[in-house]
Parts: structure tokens; C-alpha cells; sequence
């Protein structure tokens, strides 16, 4: 992990630490599970931020004008949000504010499948840009 990405990983509150490492750990795994390609991992507007190269790049924060969510944030330029948000506008923990964000509470387990799901599709987005709700 680059020094500058740690370091704001580090100054995160303690409880929302191991939700945003774990994230940081799914994106990596779905990475080499697929053989997306090398992850450049970096800060974008003082948020850990991933790219692979053929995909939109992914940013994690906490705000603390939400204080008890955690959150993920994509392009707004894309598809992302709008997909997300018709496949998963029901799943309980999950919140979407405008075309960037998804919220997640952090005292809830991290939904890992639907994560997973849209994680990939972001990560893949390039490829699947063209298909109906992202190829879901």
C-alpha cells in the first residue's frame, strides 16, 4: 500500500478502519480472481481510490456528515449507480445518494455478495458498458 494511501487509512475513526480495509481487500481479490490486470491503488481527492484498466475507477471514504456510514463512491459519469440502484434499491442496508455514491451503515455486516457484484461491475466497466443493466 503506497505511504500516502496508509497514512489516510490511519486516520480514519477506529470503527470504520477494518470496513474500509475490507473493501480495500475485496477490491484485490475480485482483481485476481477475474485477472483484471495490476491495481493502481492512490488517493483521488484525499480518498483511496483503485483502477484496473479496463474499468471505472472506485473511491472509499468516511464523512463525517454521515458519521454512521461508510461509503463507496463511482464515476458519475457512468452507468454505475443507476444499475446498482435498480438491482439493489431494496436491499436494506444499502443506500445510494445522487449518481456517485453507495452508503453503507457501518453497524452492519458488509454485504459481501452484492459488493462483490457491484464492485465487479465497476471494475470491468469498459467491457460491459454496452449491455443491459451492466451484463447483471
Amino acid at each position: 500500500m503506497p505511504a500516502d494511501v496508509a497514512a489516510r487509512f490511519n486516520d480514519y475513526p477506529s470503527a470504520v478502519q477494518p470496513k474500509l480495509l475490507q473493501l480495500r481487500t475485496i477490491i484485490f481479490e475480485l482483481c485476481q480472481q477475474h485477472q483484471l490486470g495490476k491495481v493502481e491503488e492512490s488517493l483521488k481527492w484525499g480518498e483511496p481510490s483503485y483502477a484496473v484498466k479496463n474499468g471505472s475507477p472506485v473511491r472509499l471514504d468516511w464523512k463525517a456528515n454521515h458519521p454512521d456510514h461508510y461509503c463507496l463512491f463511482f464515476n458519475c459519469k457512468t452507468r454505475l449507480i443507476d444499475t446498482f440502484r435498480e438491482l439493489f434499491s431494496t436491499y436494506p442496508t444499502i443506500t445510494f445518494a445522487g449518481n456517485r455514491a453507495m452508503l453503507l451503515p457501518l453497524s452492519q455486516p458488509l454485504p459481501d455478495a452484492v459488493l462483490k457484484q457491484c464492485l465487479l461491475m465497476a471494475l470491468t466497466y469498459h467491457k460491459i458498458k454496452h449491455l443491459p443493466l451492466l451484463g447483471a
